[in-house]
């Protein structure tokens, strides 16, 4: 109800695990998907990590779509989504609501799907046009975790430079508003970085590059850190320098508008300070 947010025990029911590093916590999906869709409606994942977007759509009665461009997040997450789904069917919904938090699956419809594909976020050539309710999402940040093995083009956890990042990220924004439906809204939790001690606003130029796309922004909301294994400081003595931890991450949550006239008047093209990517 307020836009900090803050989720000091990671929730652990379903199938949820906290054994990949990066992923957010299901509070976050869980509370857009309850905002932002009704029942039986698709939510998209365009870099879905281990699931937790799709376990959370799946619990809450909705359809998901996954996408991933490493393979073995793909695995994961279908692993994670079976067993869910099985056990769902078969009505032990009790082993499923582990321990800290119960969760209702009254909700859960008869005919809910769910999609998982190895594929690149800047190519969702499976996803027809205007088709998605909600896209909730948590990119890699700038060169503190890779996924993927090895060099895979396309991949933003692997790119050498805030422009390459950027370059791609904003061809991952223009398919992601192609699917959505008007009217319907993108959450997006993304974090700052520091890079030979300088403090790199990211946040700031993937807010303007989604606004320079067509979205509209409806909120901005500070998600605090907790227990970080890997902080986005990696200077030792961090505390002896004379700059601050970064504690926090910032969640946008956008809308694709309905009209071609609110996209001219409020995607803020013409104050929009453009980026060579």
């Amino acid at each position: 109800s307020t836009t900090v947010w803050s989720f000091p025990v990671r929730g652990s029911w379903g199938t949820h695990k906290g054994d990949y590093r990066g992923n957010w916590a299901p509070q976050i999906p869980r509370a857009l998907i309850l905002k932002y869709t009704n029942p039986g409606d698709t939510v998209l994942d365009p870099m879905v990590g281990s699931g937790t977007t799709c376990i959370e759509a799946i619990l809450l009665g909705r359809n998901c779509v996954g996408v991933d461009i490493s393979y073995n997040a793909v695995i994961l997450t279908h692993h994670r989504l079976y067993y869910l789904m099985k056990a769902l069917r078969e009505g032990r919904s009790k082993n499923l609501t582990n321990y800290t938090e119960r969760v209702s699956v009254e909700g859960l419809h008869s005919n809910v799907w769910y999609r998982v594909y190895h594929g690149d976020a800047r190519d969702l050539n499976l996803i027809p046009d205007n088709s998605i309710d909600l896209i909730a999402t948590h990119p890699p940040y700038l060169n503190i975790i890779e996924y993927s093995e090895g060099r895979v083009e396309g991949d933003l956890s692997r790119t050498n430079s805030l422009e390459e990042y950027l370059r791609l990220f904003k061809e991952v924004a223009k398919e992601i508003y192609r699917v959505l439906k008007p009217g319907k809204v993108l959450g997006i939790l993304v974090g700052d970085t520091r890079v030979k001690k300088h403090y790199v606003p990211i946040t700031y130029y993937i807010l303007l590059t989604l606004l320079d796309i067509g979205f509209i922004l409806k909120e901005e909301v500070i998600k605090i850190q907790h227990k970080m294994k890997t902080t986005r400081e990696v200077w030792s003595k961090l505390r002896e320098k004379d700059f601050l931890l970064i504690y926090h991450e910032k969640l946008f949550i956008l809308e694709k508008p309905k009209y071609k006239d609110l996209e001219l008047k409020y995607s803020m093209k013409q104050q929009f300070i453009e980026l060579k990517i």
